[in-house]
């Protein structure tokens, strides 16, 4: 499955006051990058990542929608899975996309 450009191009629109973002296809989907660090992407699997604080990754998924990702089995705490039907509306994106990008902006630039 191809990410949802019209996903991708809401992302774009919430992320565009943000310095030093690029964009970078990675897992399969559109990926916004701040300094380098990934803050949130468009999935290809559908509804976005978001990269979260570690810390908070527990408590996010225990109350919203959210679940860790999961590469070859393992739980990725700090990596997040929103659904689709979760960002359909502009508040809800905005939500996880300032979660991402203040989470890349915490962490040094590469």
């Amino acid at each position: 499955m191809a990410y949802d450009v019209e996903l991708a191009d809401r992302i774009r629109e919430l992320i565009a006051g943000e310095p030093d973002v690029t964009e970078k296809k990675m897992f399969g989907g559109l990926s916004f990058l701040i300094g380098g660090n990934m803050a949130v992407a468009a999935s290809g699997q559908g509804g976005i990542l978001v990269r979260a604080d570690p810390i908070q990754s527990e408590k996010l998924v225990a109350t919203t929608s959210a679940t860790l990702l999961e590469m070859r089995g393992r739980r990725m705490l700090g990596w997040l899975r929103v659904p689709a039907q979760d960002v359909a509306s502009k508040p809800e994106l905005a939500r996880w996309v300032e979660l991402g990008a203040a989470y890349a902006r915490s962490l040094p630039a590469k």
